[in-house]
């Protein structure tokens, strides 16, 4: 049989394939990785470590809780498929709530994920989902398969070298925070069970997290409404499914009976006076105000719009389409503002004009120019304010067309609202913390969650954040948490 130069391409990619594909010890499946060997994944997860840290703001700091999520996850990890991965275990900083792995045993679990949880238990239930997308090889599949469809099975007939392979597989961490697919949720699950049920952990554990996560998921979108940017939501890395939880239950039920550990009190020990919300570094958002102790300024904006504090920068937001960003910016040279502005921040860009002003006793300059916001058209004001040699802090104000001439000055007011802390405020203003208190006879959910210092939604908080379902209420002689400053 004589075979055509174009019919042999074809066979020689489709042996290329078969020969890509492995079977992971794991799950007993077939994958196709080619794009992201096993040798490499290490590799991989190493450049993007880097990343996800600044993302999130760091790690936490604290010793104690580091070195107790480590031992858990250690403890996960010796019982696993795959001896060829080094786990390392992080918290972040972060109040949002997520989990995530990069491939090579890179594993993060964030701040806001341990207020959440509420056992020993379903923090292990966490960390076992996140091991089995690593020894899954779940990343490695996506990927492989996401340069297989963009490039096609033409690049499989010819050789590629190892620096080309590099290449392919130098991917950010993006592709690491973008949602797994169903089937994938489900089997990262069913191993997260595996490894809880041969470390001797309550298989309901599992379940019990994905009902908090469900309830917060919920109640924030209810809060905030729907458009507001989850990105970093751990949902937005684990999508939710209608049958989720009743799926784990399901499965856990096909395990024999083993220890059923649940480390509750354990648990609740170890995060005793963790902070909740932002930290001090962060800054914090009360009420309208924003205040930011280390850097020693606090500003406020109008009513009607939602803050928003992320690592590098504060936004906040209104239904009707404003939006204010603030940030700030650090240059090598001692420049005037009006220079900053129009030689720096907006190098190369026609300006009608740039105002000096003063803000405060800081000299500041200010200029704007028409543009688009979400598809409104818009005056956008950009404000530089030299806060001192070295650093400028930034408004970029969006203000709709349509604004009344009480939103245009409730934003000027935001603009000359910045300024350092009193000597009060670097006293009183306090970061929010976790407080583990043993409810007495008497006790109720509403008398619990009115020594709480949250100034609304106090009820629904303690409700969710201790895994209590709208009927639930406390018993006497168990510990919950309650959020003070």
């Amino acid at each position: 049989m004589r075979l055509t130069k174009s019919l042999l391409g074809v066979t020689l990619s489709s042996l290329m394939l078969l020969n890509a594909c492995s079977t992971n010890p794991a799950t007993g499946d077939n994958q196709f990785t080619l794009f992201m060997p096993a040798s490499q994944e290490k590799e991989i997860g190493a450049s993007e470590h880097k990343n996800i840290l600044k993302t999130f703001g760091g790690t936490i700091g604290n010793k104690t809780v580091e070195n107790y999520v480590t031992g858990i996850g250690q403890k996960m990890v010796r019982k696993t498929e795959r001896n060829d991965v080094t786990y390392s275990f992080y918290v972040l900083d972060s109040d949002v709530v997520n989990a995530f792995a990069l491939p090579g045993g890179y594993v993060y679990v964030t701040r806001g994920l341990l207020a959440l949880a509420n056992s020993e238990a379903e923090l292990a239930a966490v960390i076992g989902h996140e091991i089995g997308h690593v020894t899954a090889r779940h990343s490695a599949e996506r990927y492989s398969q996401g340069v297989l469809a963009s490039l096609g099975t033409g690049i499989l007939g010819a050789s590629l070298k190892n620096q080309e392979l590099q290449n392919l597989a130098g991917v950010g961490a993006n592709l690491y925070l973008s949602g797994y697919s169903r089937s994938q949720e489900h089997e990262a699950d069913e191993l997260g069970l595996r490894y809880l049920h041969n470390n001797g952990y309550d298989l309901g554990a599992m379940a019990d997290f994905l009902s908090s996560l469900n309830a917060y998921t919920q109640f924030e979108k209810q809060k905030a409404g729907v458009k507001e940017n989850q990105m970093m939501q751990y949902f937005a890395t684990h999508p939710q499914t209608a049958d989720r939880v009743s799926t784990v239950l399901s499965q856990a039920q096909g395990y024999s009976r083993n220890q059923s550990v649940s480390g509750r009190d354990t648990y609740l020990s170890m995060i005793d006076g963790l902070t909740f919300g932002e930290s001090e570094k962060q800054g914090f958002i009360r009420g309208r105000n924003f205040y930011h102790k280390p850097l020693n300024f606090t500003f406020s904006v109008p009513k009607g719009f939602t803050m928003q504090n992320q690592p590098t920068r504060v936004v906040a937001s209104s239904k009707t389409g404003g939006i204010i960003v603030f940030d700030s910016s650090n240059v090598k040279q001692n420049i005037d503002p009006a220079t900053y502005v129009s030689s720096v921040w907006m190098k190369g860009e026609k300006l009608q004009s740039v105002e000096t002003i003063n803000i405060n006793g800081k000299k500041a300059a200010t200029t704007s120019f028409t543009g688009t916001i979400n598809g409104q058209r818009s005056q956008i004001r950009l404000v530089a304010i030299k806060w001192d040699n070295n650093r400028f802090y930034r408004y970029i104000l969006g203000i709709p067309t349509n604004a009344s001439a009480d939103l245009i000055d409730e934003f000027k007011r935001t603009t000359y609202s910045l300024r350092p802390l009193t000597l009060d405020e670097m006293n009183t203003i306090k970061p929010y913390r976790i407080d583990i208190v043993t409810a007495q006879t008497g006790d109720s959910v509403k008398s619990l969650s009115k020594r709480q210092v949250l100034d609304e939604y106090s009820e629904e908080i303690f409700r969710i954040y201790n895994g209590l379902s709208p009927a639930e209420n406390v018993r006497s002689g168990n510990k919950y948490k309650i959020i003070t400053q």
